[in-house]
């Protein structure tokens, strides 16, 4: 249900000379095979009772696969006969797709190296080499014209697998050990290894089911991580492992009882505690020890208070802690080592209703923080040294900044990233002190790319309750608004999560083929603010969706486009809603991408057995309540299907999916196929390979974009 991260992934210009502006587009009617049946799921019934209502699920069955039950192959069987649908229909346009993946991949500059960043004495890096989907991970001791030492081969080790994923790279503080996680399903269960960095050895010492972050502490030889349940998928505990010992022997230092929190572990910036988190949506509460001293006992950092959250950091022998206690866009207060508690608590940046604070970062001499402000991110940096503050400027109507990784706790200088829809990603090196801008890298498009050919606005639509929506919108240079021309239409509005205006060298396809490309920002999102956010979520949630209507309705009624040239995408929670404004409105869209979607919603909620369930109760609402039940039921996607058109939809789901399981998607569109009453096309794909992020590596994303983009294309009769 809720993604870490948001994957949006990214021929030459004289490839695609012949598609400048969408006038000069040749428009066809794609003929769509006929020859072929569309694939009928069986149907049977299961009763499912609660408060005294009762519904009726043809296709429940479809879960057997996630639950090892009896009729798993004819699951997998299915969802074959499925993909054999999709590729017989969309096979007029492989050509397409496969020139849409050839302009993407030539975008991307192959070989190619991360902006590198100091810890403990070591400059740390990734490369990526041409052809390769994956990366290799590196450093060099006290300069970059030092010898590199290769720490791991990601390209190496992912041959022979489908999916791979390496994460949470960790270095003892001595620099001789280096822990990590590889996950080879896409499940997200991370087996975590130790390397010896002086001889290459890969220990025997694994440790499976995990977070996939693990963290030292400072005697070199306690590993902390986070072991996760088998079932459920939840982050359960908090275990120590020692180097040597049997992973079977760990201990656990803290073990969750409410299946409402996320826990994990991590260590301050200054490198002199460890600290256990635990957040549910609504609260959260910290535990820590002296990192010398991993034997120690937890302290409770401030015991948890209902709808209170807070987050921990140490710098300058004192903690810094956001907070929203008694602040709904968040506070930032500090506290000795000694005494932690909210009543020591004192205030360092006052809490303001017009600026949201996204997070903090902390150094020696200067505090970095995160805000946002009218829906634009702003970076706000304070000298703890005399008290002086300044912020960053910026200048585009539509942007998205905000602080980088800069491990080094000693620093003046911070790192932060900026980009735009028109400003390819751009990494800079801020000097707090001289205030001093250095850009260290910029996204390079391959090819040639020119900023002034596209043109980016900030737009504001009226919701049904009056309130403005923004609208970050890009195209390029001759887009006419005359309702001629289509629009791609994107949009989340869930978790707080802020969709903000980025840079996408892959979405140059569409573009050059004459697509606006707009984002929706929506409530249920938190650009606006954390109001923004608690008025799109639990009994506000179909706020989310009117928003989404009302933005493409001014869109419609300001003639960018108009709804026979109007499509809209979302993933996960995005893709719930999809399905929620297909149900609303299916007259308004011409074609639809739901990704991954999270379309089950009652059913998935009523199963605390189905992963991270219990941890959105907070989101959604628990329909063990009659009225969170009765609410959610009124906007699931899934129990609100009805006999009537749909318009054009590809579906999109992985087997192995961890936060939304195939069979939502795989029975929304059963269901669909049952009642809807028009010829429009409904196509199901489902990567047998990977989970929710799609395929892994690079290169394999990018065929996932093309898919997705010859079938906007398509119906648009765009084929070339």
């Amino acid at each position: 249900m809720q993604p870490k991260y948001l994957l949006i992934t990214a021929i030459a210009a004289v490839m695609i000379s012949s598609c400048n502006n969408q006038t000069n587009m040749k428009r066809i009617t794609y003929q769509w095979p006929d020859s072929i049946a569309a694939p009928v799921c069986e149907k049977k019934p299961k009763e499912l009772i609660a408060l005294g209502d009762t519904r009726i699920d043809n296709y429940y069955w479809l879960n057997d696969y996630f639950k090892k039950g009896p009729d798993s192959t004819k699951v997998v069987d299915y969802l074959l006969a499925e993909n054999k649908y999709y590729d017989t229909m969309m096979s007029g346009s492989k050509a397409l797709q496969e020139k849409l993946y050839t302009e993407m991949k030539a975008r991307v500059k192959e070989k190619d190296e991360s902006v590198p960043v100091f810890k403990n004495g070591y400059y740390y890096y990734s490369r990526v080499e041409e052809g390769k989907d994956y990366f290799v991970y590196c450093r060099k001791k006290g300069t970059m014209d030092a010898k590199e030492e290769v720490l791991l081969d990601v390209n190496a080790m992912a041959e022979g697998h489908n999916y791979f994923s390496a994460t949470g790279f960790s270095i003892s503080m001595d620099n001789k050990m280096m822990a990590y996680g590889i996950d080879m399903l896409s499940r997200r269960q991370y087996n975590i290894y130790i390397k010896n960095l002086e001889t290459g050895e890969v220990f025997k010492d694994v440790i499976p089911n995990t977070e996939g972050n693990p963290v030292w502490a400072n005697d070199n030889q306690t590993i902390f991580y986070t072991s996760k349940n088998l079932v459920t998928l939840l982050s359960e505990k908090i275990k120590k492992h020692k180097l040597g010992t049997d992973v079977a022997a760990d201990k656990t230092v803290y073990e969750e009882k409410d299946p409402s929190n996320y826990i994990g572990v991590d260590k301050t910036k200054s490198d002199q505690y460890i600290l256990i988190g635990s957040s549910a949506t609504l609260s959260s509460e910290y535990r820590y020890i002296n990192a010398d001293k991993p034997d120690d006992a937890f302290k409770v950092f401030q015991p948890r208070i209902k709808e209170v959250l807070y987050s921990v950091d140490h710098a300058n022998g004192k903690f810094y802690i956001r907070t929203n206690m008694n602040a709904t866009n968040f506070k930032v207060v500090t506290c000795t080592e000694e005494k932690t508690d909210t009543s020591n608590w004192k205030e360092m940046i006052a809490h303001n209703d017009s600026i949201l604070i996204q997070g903090i970062d902390v150094f020696k001499n200067f505090v970095a923080v995160s805000e946002r402000k009218n829906g634009l991110t702003q970076v706000h940096i304070i000298n703890t040294q005399n008290n002086a503050s300044h912020y960053l400027a910026f200048d585009e109507p539509a942007y998205a900044a905000g602080l980088a990784y800069t491990p080094d706790y000693n620093s003046d200088v911070v790192r932060f990233t900026y980009t735009s829809l028109t400003t390819p990603a751009s990494v800079y090196d801020y000097n707090m002190s001289t205030k001093e801008k250095k850009l260290m890298k910029q996204q390079e498009v391959v090819g040639g790319y020119t900023a002034s050919d596209y043109v980016t606005e900030r737009l504001f639509a009226t919701a049904k309750d009056g309130i403005k929506i923004p609208i970050s919108i890009v195209y390029k240079k001759g887009f006419k608004k005359d309702g001629t021309a289509p629009l791609h239409l994107y949009g989340y509005g869930s978790y707080g999560a802020s969709m903000d205006a980025s840079f996408n060298s892959a979405r140059l396809s569409l573009l050059n083929r004459g697509f606006a490309f707009a984002i929706a920002h929506i409530r249920g999102g938190q650009e606006m603010g954390r109001y923004w956010y608690e008025d799109g979520k639990m009994m506000k949630k179909k706020n989310t969706f009117t928003d989404f209507i009302d933005c493409a309705e001014f869109l419609l009624a300001n003639k960018y486009t108009t709804k026979e040239h109007l499509y809209i995408s979302g993933g996960s929670a995005g893709g719930l809603l999809m399905g929620a404004v297909v149900n609303m409105r299916p007259d308004l869209w011409h074609g639809v991408i739901a990704g991954v979607p999270f379309v089950d919603v009652l059913t998935t909620m009523s199963d605390p057995t189905i992963p991270l369930t219990t941890n959105e109760y907070d989101e959604w609402g628990n329909p063990a309540n009659k009225e969170n039940y009765f609410y959610i039921k009124s906007y699931s996607p899934y129990d609100n299907v009805e006999k009537k058109a749909y318009p054009n939809m590809l579906v999109t789901t992985g087997l192995h999916d961890s936060q939304v399981q195939y069979f939502e998607p795989a029975k929304w569109v059963a269901k669909l196929r049952e009642l809807k009453t028009d010829n429009n096309k409904l196509l199901l794909y489902t990567n047998m390979d990977a989970g929710h992020g799609g395929a892994s590596g690079r290169f394999k994303a990018l065929k996932d974009r093309a898919r997705e983009f010859a079938f906007f294309l398509t119906l648009e009769g765009i084929t070339e």
